[in-house]
């Protein structure tokens, strides 16, 4: 193996062999990397595109971050098929199989409990959203112009409209802060994400829950039973389930 080592995981040996088609960041497909009981699963990258200094341009690349991350994620979803990964993040590379060792030395202990504790557990995502109004139709020209609203008329359609809003928010903050209850009742663990910036995210509505749950997989059937039961239980409100993924959210990778 020549250039940079991309590690995309570390877990436990495994039996199953991984797709014989899968393929990592550039095309080059992923091998695993056996070290004090524990697997790495790397690729070869080109140093020209993963050096400190290309990287660091790389990330203000949008469509290039964009496709490594597809397929970053394209391996540790292979992997969530065959065992329990916890995904390392996006451009971890290292000069050469000796530095992946190393990096597995200094972590071996932090891996290990990270591992025992996400062993037959996926994560969920769940989101919350408060649809936007429908756009009203344009009314039609009416024959004679109507007489002006007053002041007083203005700020009273003003506070009832305010109102009705505040009312709406708040209902759909009671929804989500029920859900979020009853759905714990079927995880081992959550994680509550800042609400998603509906100009970034191109998701329809307001954003009022953006959860993770951590969630063994013998229990992964009823869990997605009870999302599917609430989407009709508030109109107005959509519910929205993702999954199952490795489990990102309970690893400390954000944290280290």
């Amino acid at each position: 193996m020549t250039g940079l080592r991309y590690v995309y995981a570390v877990c436990r040996p495994f039996g199953t062999p991984l797709q014989s088609q899968l393929t990592g960041i550039g095309g080059a497909p992923p091998g695993l990397l056996h070290h004090h009981g524990l697997v790495a699963v790397v690729s070869q990258v080109p140093e020209a595109d993963f050096n400190e200094e290309a990287l660091r341009a790389h990330l203000e690349d949008l469509d290039w971050l964009a496709a490594t991350a597809r397929a970053h994620q394209g391996v540790i979803d292979a992997l969530t098929t065959v065992t329990t990964p916890l995904p390392l993040r996006l451009g971890t590379v290292f000069r050469d199989c000796s530095g992946v060792r190393s990096m597995i030395e200094a972590r071996e202990d932090d891996f290990l409990r990270i591992l025992d504790r996400l062993d037959g557990r996926v994560e969920w995502g769940v989101k919350v959203y408060v649809e936007p109004e429908p756009a009203e139709a344009a009314p039609a020209e009416p024959a004679v112009a109507a007489k002006p609203a007053s002041g007083r008329d203005y700020l009273r359609r003003r506070r009832e409209s305010t109102h009705a809003q505040e009312e709406k928010w708040q209902r759909a903050e009671a929804f989500a802060q029920s859900l979020h209850e009853r759905l714990c009742r079927y995880a081992e663990d959550s994680r509550m994400h800042p609400p998603q910036n509906s100009a970034l995210s191109a998701a329809p509505g307001r954003n009022v829950l953006n959860a993770a749950y951590l969630v063994p997989r013998m229990h992964s059937e009823e869990f997605v039973e009870l999302v599917d039961r609430t989407k009709d239980e508030a109109p107005g409100i959509r519910v929205e389930l993702t999954g199952p993924w490795a489990a990102y959210s309970f690893t400390g990778e954000a944290e280290s």
